[in-house]
């Protein structure tokens, strides 16, 4: 069985990067924005993991459970702001949102 080079990992880690940023930039919706920023964290978790297997260390692996807390962290407040500004707005549209500014 051949491994997989470290390369292809890394590659995707871009690709989902790529993918989550230009999501954020062209979604209006809340909650697509928010999904987005989640893909993003995935796809620096998959380069902490690659990492880790290939120099043979745990310490990309503890990287990413820290990143995972705060990304639970950060969905945990961040939905909970997404519903506080629904129900007082009764829209998750960016533009909408951004009146709340003081």
């Amino acid at each position: 069985m051949v491994p997989i080079p470290l390369s292809w990992f890394l590659a995707l880690s871009a690709v989902l990067f790529t993918v989550g940023v230009a999501g954020v930039i062209i979604k209006r919706n809340v909650i697509g924005m928010f999904m987005c920023i989640e893909l993003m964290l995935n796809a620096v978790n998959l380069t902490f993991v690659a990492f880790s297997s290939y120099f043979r260390d745990a310490t990309g692996q503890l990287f990413v459970f820290i990143v995972m807390t705060v990304a639970a962290a950060e969905a945990a407040v961040g939905l909970g702001i997404i519903i506080t500004v629904f129900r007082n707005r009764e829209s998750l549209d960016v533009d909408d949102a951004s009146i709340l500014k003081m």
